[in-house]
């Protein structure tokens, strides 16, 4: 029993670092166009800045 209890919480802890992991740069940069950005820099730019969405579009 005890064995499984270490095995049970070993599989959590793995899964919890999994979802925690930060997306990689090929992910943020999909997520940015689909809300209109070229790339993430840019939607960091327009969150962060002065840098509007308009820009994108010219």
């Amino acid at each position: 029993m005890e064995k499984k209890r270490v095995a049970l919480r070993k599989l959590l802890e793995a899964v919890e670092k999994e979802i925690l992991k930060k997306p990689d740069k090929k992910a943020l940069d999909r997520l940015s166009l689909f809300v209109g950005f070229q790339d993430w820099e840019s939607f960091q730019d327009a969150l962060h800045g002065d840098t509007s969405a308009d820009e994108n579009y010219k």
